[in-house]
């Protein structure tokens, strides 16, 4: 079934195209029951509007591209909430794309948005991603493009980010005062800037209190439960039982949890956990664990501010990168 144009609507109403789209576009000469004919009418038939086609007559598109690495991540499903309330706001709609963590699939998503005409792009990196030659790509052909939390520091455009290793350092800080010494992390994927300052954050607490810093206790993996799992269960296999593990994100420490649960030690008496983001599931979990609160909402909110003046402003563009705080909270697993 074909999908019903203005031609269908003039058809029907024995009326010309012209007058369909004026008066669907409110236009001051067209009556109030012709409009409202042609109302009722669109409605009868199902008509949607072409927004690409009346974007190429108009130059202007009221679409928001969004990517994010994992829509199921709850950080980037909160951060996509504040993106929709803030558009919404201002009269745009997203249309969401996520790249599994994947360059590639990343690169396809910009391609595929860009063939939309979206009006700009608020993006945050997969954990493969090493260069922003494909956004780019895009600013050359004048596409408006912000960054969160995960971005390309090649990229000439305004981020909105957390001070990671500030948070991290914070974390350790915490668990360095509650007595524990022997404190792993497990790291993520080294190319993101985010593992690199939070790993950093940790090395930090750690020389300041003069703790020996064990290679062996430092794990690089990657951002899944899986990964935070598998490293603890390395760690127990090298014979080294740390007594607090610092996890790169709340995923690897709800990981490290289980394989820690598995092992019969307990938490944190045996071994003390902190995660990072404040995912839902780290309050519900026995003991609760202790996380870096990171204001994904906040971040998607900002993100999509600054696209918008970005979008709708004459002045010429200067990107900004905004630091949003952090918090750290304490529960039962530290």
């Amino acid at each position: 079934m074909t999908q019903p144009t203005i031609k269908d609507i003039a058809k029907k109403l024995n009326i010309s195209p012209s007058t369909v789209s004026r008066a669907l576009n409110d236009h001051p000469d067209i009556s109030a029951e012709t409009k409202r004919l042609v109302e009722m009418t669109s409605k009868e038939l199902n008509y949607f509007p072409n927004t690409i086609a009346q974007s190429l007559k108009t130059k202007r598109s009221t679409t928001i591209g969004v990517i994010v690495p994992e829509i199921k991540h709850d950080f980037f499903s909160s951060a996509i909430s504040g993106i929709e309330k803030v558009a919404y706001q201002s009269g745009y709609t997203i249309m969401v794309c996520q790249s599994n963590e994947s360059y590639e699939r990343e690169v396809i998503n910009t391609k595929a948005l860009a063939s939309q005409r979206i009006a700009g792009l608020v993006i945050s990196i997969s954990q493969n991603t090493v260069n922003g030659n494909h956004f780019k790509a895009l600013q050359k052909r004048g596409m408006p493009i912000v960054f969160f939390d995960r971005v390309c520091d090649d990229v000439d455009a305004s981020k909105v980010v957390i001070n990671d290793e500030e948070s991290a350092y914070k974390a350790v800080n915490h668990l360095i005062e509650r007595g524990y010494t022997k404190i792993a992390h497990i790291t993520g994927p080294l190319n993101l800037k985010i593992c690199k300052d939070r790993e950093e954050g940790y090395k930090k607490a750690l020389r300041e209190h003069s703790l020996f810093e064990d290679k062996d206790f430092i794990i690089s993996s990657g951002l899944h439960e899986e990964n935070g799992y598998q490293s603890m269960e390395a760690l127990f296999n090298l014979g080294k039982i740390p007594d607090a593990i610092f996890a790169v994100n709340d995923p690897v420490a709800i990981g490290a949890f289980k394989k820690i649960k598995e092992y019969g030690l307990k938490i944190p008496d045996d071994i003390a956990i902190v995660g990072f983001s404040n995912n839902p599931i780290t309050s519900l979990v026995e003991p609760p664990i202790t996380t870096v609160n990171q204001p994904s909402f906040g971040m998607g909110q900002r993100a999509a501010e600054l696209l918008i003046k970005q979008i709708e402003s004459d002045a010429e563009f200067k990107p900004v990168t905004e630091v949003l705080k952090t918090t750290l909270i304490v529960r039962g697993s530290s």
